[in-house]
């Protein structure tokens, strides 16, 4: 027999084993016991629609998900927030019939910032994304812009985000974060290639929550007054400029103060140097979805060449006055929207819709909404009632609708707008994945001091695994974005880079 014959028939013996070791192993299953059939795609309205609240996968993940901490947030736990204005100085009427962005309205606002995975007082130092999230007190009621200072995500379907969490949180058996958890995890994930590249740029590590961008990083849909549907990305811009510290100016700041950007946002606005941010929207018409060779509503991706339009100003000019009762009870949801902003079909969002709220309806309550920090500024006329700590006034007998006695009237022109349906429900990954492209570009656009911190930092964690085939993986990623990126993150870490390569030739995008 051939050397190569016999690569050839070790290999098979290998895959070999690996079915028969699945084979034996106890089968996930949900918590009733019944077996589970697709634990990574969430049910779809055919290949492009919503996802389905008939996936009890999906939902008894996330309701599971949101109730494993009490009461500290599951993720975001760290943050501050300030309170501001949101002033409009484009106009966008032609796309979105939402009141807040009429030309020359000003909006009030609550703003809270935070790292995602770590816990409440841990170092504001920390590699994490950090989260930007928008309330926005309008007069059609509060709409929440839940986002990130990264444009991208680590995944596209919301059934892998208790996964992913618990891959980057502390490991269960030791209480310690371990790159083997999460870069095993990641090592599944190939879409992740273009978050774990921003995330161990420099830009893991803002200077400040003021000298950093904001994403929405989800597309949504603008609808205007004619019922016409735009699709849209919405990025924050500071005036500050974009700022972030290297693994050495990190170390030295967290051994002298580790809330170092809470104590920097709180103190500016002391002085009355009042961090702004500017607005912009990208947006793409229905048809345009097509022309494009990745899916544009996968929350991996950017829009490259799609043009930024500047909608408005944000300030933010107050502290709050008492922490708990504004920053803690703050509850970000982006399910609260308006009529003119809609969700897309992006499927991570699909999932964050109902989660966010059931996190804060069992996090701060069935109420949350009649603490003043939540409160809408406008009259809120529904039938919920009752539970826990209600502090409302709701008076009458009228409990339902319709009513003669006391109705409740509906605007048809508030009705959601109409997608179009076809194909059948499904479970299946996206087409048109292009898993590593973004990353290659991103990597290729930094500096070379900038690379050069790249590598060190992800070299920092990745150097750590323990599993040859993990470490393999997670390189030919790397690889298979960029060579000469995949060439010196092997090095860094004594990798084989024949080993890299060979993996490397075998994905596709």
């Amino acid at each position: 027999m051939t050397a190569k014959k016999s690569s050839r028939f070790a290999l098979h013996l290998v895959a070999a084993a690996l079915v028969a070791a699945n084979a034996q192993a106890a089968q996930l299953t949900r918590d009733n016991g019944a077996p589970v059939g697709d634990n990574q795609n969430s049910q779809t309205a055919g290949p492009t629609g919503p996802v389905l609240l008939q996936d009890v996968q999906l939902i008894q993940k996330l309701q599971r998900f949101s109730r494993e901490r009490v009461p500290e947030r599951v993720v975001h736990a760290r943050g501050t927030g300030a309170h501001g204005e949101f002033v409009v100085t484009g106009d966008i009427s032609p796309f979105t019939k939402a009141r807040v962005f009429t030309p020359g309205t000003t909006t009030p606002v609550f703003v809270r910032f935070s790292t995602v995975v770590h816990g409440n007082h841990s170092p504001e130092t920390l590699r994490d994304p950090r989260g930007f999230a928008t309330k926005f007190y309008t007069s059609e009621g509060n709409w929440d812009l839940v986002g990130n200072n990264l444009p991208v995500f680590f995944i596209r379907d919301a059934i892998k985000f208790p996964d992913m969490v618990h891959s980057l949180k502390p490991s269960p058996d030791s209480n310690l974060q371990e790159p083997e958890r999460f870069f095993d995890f990641f090592s599944h994930i190939p879409e992740a290639t273009h978050m774990l590249t921003r995330l161990y740029s420099d830009l893991g590590i803002p200077k400040s929550y003021r000298h950093m961008n904001g994403s929405s990083v989800h597309a949504y849909k603008f609808v205007n007054a004619a019922g016409e549907i735009s699709y849209v990305k919405f990025q924050w811009k500071s005036l500050q400029g974009e700022k972030n510290l290297t693994l050495d100016e990190a170390a030295k700041i967290q051994g002298q103060d580790f809330n170092h950007a809470t104590h920097d946002l709180i103190e500016a606005i002391k002085r009355k140097d009042y961090p702004q941010w500017d607005l912009y929207v990208q947006i793409l018409k229905p048809a345009e979805l097509g022309k494009f060779d990745f899916n544009p509503l996968d929350p991996t991706k950017v829009w490259p060449g799609v043009a930024e339009v500047k909608v408005g100003r944000l300030t933010l000019n107050r502290n709050p006055a008492n922490v708990f009762q504004e920053t803690e009870q703050s509850a970000f949801a982006p399910g609260n929207l308006v009529p003119g902003i809609e969700p897309s079909e992006d499927r991570l969002l699909q999932g964050r819709i109902f989660s966010y709220n059931d996190t804060q309806m069992y996090r701060v309550g069935a109420n949350a909404f009649q603490l003043p920090i939540n409160a809408p500024k406008v009259a809120v006329n529904s039938n919920n009632q009752d539970g826990a700590l209600n502090s409302g006034a709701r008076t009458g007998a009228v409990n339902y609708e319709p009513s003669r006695l006391e109705p409740k009237p509906q605007n048809p022109a508030n009705r959601s707008s109409n997608l179009p349906l076809a194909g059948t429900t499904q479970q299946a990954g996206i087409q048109k994945t292009l898993n590593f492209r973004q990353a290659g570009e991103f990597y290729r656009g930094l500096s070379k001091a900038d690379r050069a911190n790249l590598i060190r930092n992800l070299a920092a964690d990745l150097g750590r695994v323990a599993n040859a085939e993990t470490r393999d993986i997670m390189l030919s990623h790397f690889y298979k974005a960029d060579a000469d990126y995949g060439q010196a993150i092997t090095a860094a870490v004594k990798g084989d880079l024949a080993t890299v390569k060979r993996r490397a030739a075998a994905l596709t995008e």
